[in-house]
């Protein structure tokens, strides 16, 4: 062998690499990392929806509460508060199921077909106006603490 095909043999031996085993490893921690990661995170995300539902009940009810102190009634015709309206960021649908001169419950549940409609740990969110929050759900009134 010449010198020169020696010089380009040695050269090659002494680069590295990555074995197939080595990078099968780092795939599968990677998996691993990622099959507790994404739970956790899908579950925050739903979290962060529920404000939206407590958000817009919050601010339905201190429209009404307005209402109530102009005309002395939560169903006044001249209120401007309609049902159903959707929360802020459109997670939920707003409605009110009772609403009367002197007495109203709002309710949020999620929109039928929206993102947040598989979330069965807060199902709905209740709120009257003495103030009475309720949940339905795995997790009941902790919904709204959450």
């Amino acid at each position: 062998m010449s010198n020169s095909i020696k010089a380009k043999a040695t050269a090659g031996a002494g680069m590295r690499g990555f074995t197939l085993i080595e990078v099968m490893i780092v795939v599968v921690v990677i998996a691993i990392l990622a099959s507790i990661a994404f739970p956790a995170y899908t579950e925050q995300v739903r979290q962060a929806r529920r404000a939206d539902a407590t958000a817009g009940l919050l601010n339905v009810s201190q429209q009404l509460e307005r209402c109530f102190t102009q005309f002395a009634a939560y169903n006044n015709a001249n209120c401007g508060v309609a049902f159903p309206q959707n929360s802020p960021e459109g997670h939920y649908e707003i409605t009110a199921p009772v609403r009367n001169a002197t007495q109203f419950t709002l309710t949020a549940t999620p929109v039928a077909g929206g993102v947040q409609a598989g979330d069965t740990r807060c199902t709905s969110f209740s709120l009257t106006q003495a103030g009475v929050q309720t949940a339905t759900g795995s997790l009941g009134n902790d919904c709204w603490r959450r």
